[in-house]
């Protein structure tokens, strides 16, 4: 019990971290958020925990393909916020990247990637 709310804190403060580093510099609370941190740290939890290394690297490489349909929603974000508000705004971007993971898994199924 000890070890998983060590877990939560940890990545807890990774995040705090990072939200208050970014009200103090965009930059580099940006570039903190795009680090692969969060999971860096899954990856050391899955290798304390004794997963296996096809495991742990069977999470990386899935991890990989599903940040790819992500990255649209960066770009999407800061162009609709100043028009349309925060809220409609992050709807309209998780709602968006929804509909390109979809597009995504079903263009990397032929290819023989199972995503879902």
């Amino acid at each position: 019990m000890i070890w998983l709310i060590s877990k939560y804190a940890i990545t807890a403060f990774m995040v705090v971290l990072i939200s208050e580093v970014a009200k103090r510099s965009d930059r580099i609370g940006g570039l903190l958020a795009a680090l692969p941190l969060v999971t860096v740290l899954v990856l050391i939890w899955m290798k304390l925990e004794g997963q296996t290394q096809a495991k742990i690297a069977a999470h990386a490489w899935y991890t990989f393909w599903y940040v790819i349909p992500t990255l649209p929603m960066f770009i999407l974000f800061p162009l609709l916020y100043t028009r349309l508000g925060f809220w409609l705004t992050l709807l309209l971007s998780c709602v968006m990247t929804v509909v390109i993971f979809a597009l995504w898994a079903l263009l990397l199924k032929r290819f023989g990637i199972m995503l879902i």
